[in-house]
C-alpha cells in the first residue's frame, strides 16, 4: 500500500517530539507514549526485516508497525483480523446501528475523569439496550450487543459516544425461540434516551459521593455537592442523544460496517490533505449541513492538541461484548440462536493462515511469507534478514531454510 502524502506522524515530527511537550504542550505519560510511538512506526527505529523475492531477486525493506492502538496507520491491519474473527459470530437477523452520547457538560467532566465516565457510558448504554430488549412491551427477549467507544467529532473536538451494533431479536426468556424484531423498528429511540439518561446520571452521582471524580480548574466548584446536583438536575431536565437506524442489509455488510468503527483512530491519515507553514488542512463532513464535505485549516499545535484529547487510559478497553454476544457464554449463545433461526455454523479459515510470520528472535529462520512479489508478480517474498532496532540497523543475515 502507498505511503499518504501526508501522515499524522509527519505533523507530530514537524512540531518536534521532546520528552514531555510538543511545542510546548504538557502532555501526560501515555499521551507522550503515544507521540513517540507513532513518530516511530514503520521507520529505522523500530527494526524491521529484508524481504527478497525467490523468482526476480527483487528487495525490499519492511520495517515494523508500533501496533499503538492510536496510531493511523497500525488500525487497519487490525481491523481486517478483528473482522475475520468476527464472521463466525454472525447471525442471519437485521442488526440495527444505536448511538448513544452525552451532553457537553458531561464531555467537559470525562476529560478529566476518563476512566471512569467512559466506563459509566458503556454501562449506562448496554445496560439500556438490554432491559428495554427484555421489556415484553417492547421486544420482550434476551439480546447482544458489540459497543465501540468513539470521543471525537469529525473536527477532532472531544465528543464521547458510543456505536451500538445489535441483532435485531433474541432469545425468549425461556431460550427455547427467537423473537424477532419489526422490520424496520428495533426499539423506541425515545424510551431509550429516557432510560439511558436516568443510569447515567444516577451512576456519575454514585461515582461522585464515593470521591471517583477528579474536578480541578473550571470544574473545581463540582466538588461541592449541592453544585453537582445542581448540575444533574439540569442534564436531566435536557433530552440526551440516541439515534438508530438500521445499517446495510446483509450479516457480512453489517460487520464491514461495523469494522469501520471498531479500530478508527481520531483521523485517518487519508483526510489530511496539506501541512503549510504550520497549518494543517484536513477534510470532514459537516453534519450539520448534510454531511457535506468541508476543510479545516489548524495551527499544527492545535491540531496535536486535539489529537491527544483521545489518548485513552492505559488498558482501557474501547470494543464491548454484551448479553447474548458477552465474552464469557457468546460461542453457546451464538449456537443455541443459529439452531432455532435454522442456520448451520458457517465454515471460515483460521484468520490467522495464510498470513505472514516473521522471525523475531536473531538468528532464527524466518518463514516463508505468502506476499507476492510486487514486481514481477510471480514470485513470493522471503524473509532474509532481520534489522535490529535503532537508527541505524545491522543487518542479520538468515541462514537458509532446513530441507528436512
Amino acid at each position: 500500500m502507498a505511503r499518504p502524502p501526508l501522515e499524522v506522524a509527519d505533523i507530530i515530527r514537524a512540531l518536534g517530539n521532546g520528552t514531555d511537550s510538543v511545542a510546548g504542550l504538557a502532555m501526560s505519560a501515555s499521551q507522550n507514549k503515544v507521540l513517540h510511538a507513532l513518530t516511530a512506526c514503520r521507520t529505522a527505529r523500530l527494526g524491521g526485516h529484508v524481504e527478497h523475492c525467490d523468482r526476480c531477486q527483487h528487495e525490499r525493506i519492511a520495517y515494523n508497525s508500533c501496533r499503538n492502538r492510536h496510531c493511523p496507520k497500525c488500525q487497519a491491519t487490525k481491523r481486517s483480523q478483528w473482522f475475520e474473527a468476527r464472521r463466525r459470530d454472525l447471525l442471519p437477523a437485521r442488526y440495527f446501528h444505536v448511538v448513544f452520547t452525552v451532553p457537553a457538560e458531561i464531555g467537559a467532566i470525562a476529560l478529566q475523569n476518563k476512566r471512569v465516565v467512559y466506563g459509566i457510558l458503556f454501562r449506562a448504554a448496554s445496560e439500556t439496550l438490554v432491559e428495554i430488549a427484555a421489556d415484553a412491551r417492547h421486544l420482550g427477549a434476551r439480546i447482544g450487543l458489540v459497543a465501540v467507544l468513539h470521543t471525537w467529532s469529525q473536527t477532532l473536538l472531544h465528543h464521547p459516544h458510543v456505536h451500538c451494533i445489535v441483532p435485531g431479536g433474541g432469545l425468549s426468556p425461556g431460550g427455547d425461540r427467537w423473537i424477532s424484531c419489526r422490520p424496520r423498528f428495533f426499539l423506541s429511540v425515545k424510551v431509550l434516551g429516557s432510560l439511558y439518561r436516568g443510569k447515567f446520571l444516577a451512576y456519575l452521582a454514585q461515582a461522585h459521593r464515593r470521591g471517583e471524580l477528579h474536578l480541578s480548574a473550571t470544574l473545581e466548584h463540582l466538588l461541592d455537592r449541592q453544585q453537582f446536583a445542581s448540575l444533574l438536575g439540569r442534564l436531566r431536565r435536557k433530552p440526551w442523544v440516541v439515534y438508530a437506524k438500521p445499517p446495510a442489509a446483509g450479516p457480512e455488510c453489517v460487520l464491514g460496517y461495523l469494522a469501520r468503527y471498531t479500530h478508527r483512530v481520531a483521523i485517518a491519515n487519508s483526510r489530511l490533505l496539506s501541512l503549510k507553514d504550520g497549518v494543517v488542512r484536513f477534510g470532514y463532513k459537516d453534519y450539520a449541513a448534510g454531511g457535506r464535505h468541508r476543510t479545516m485549516d489548524l495551527q499544527a499545535a492545535e491540531f496535536v492538541r486535539r489529537f491527544l484529547l483521545h489518548v485513552l487510559p492505559r488498558g482501557f478497553v474501547r470494543i464491548r461484548h454484551y448479553g447474548l454476544l458477552a465474552n464469557a457464554s457468546r460461542r453457546d449463545n451464538i449456537e443455541l440462536c443459529r439452531s432455532l433461526l435454522g442456520q448451520p455454523a458457517p465454515q471460515h479459515n483460521d484468520p490467522r493462515s495464510g498470513t505472514a510470520q516473521i522471525a523475531t528472535v536473531p538468528g532464527k529462520r524466518a518463514s516463508t511469507t505468502t506476499t507476492d512479489c510486487p514486481r514481477c508478480g510471480e514470485g513470493t517474498m522471503i524473509t532474509v534478514a532481520i534489522l535490529r532496532p535503532g537508527l541505524v540497523h545491522p543487518f542479520i543475515v538468515l541462514p537458509p531454510m532446513d530441507s528436512s
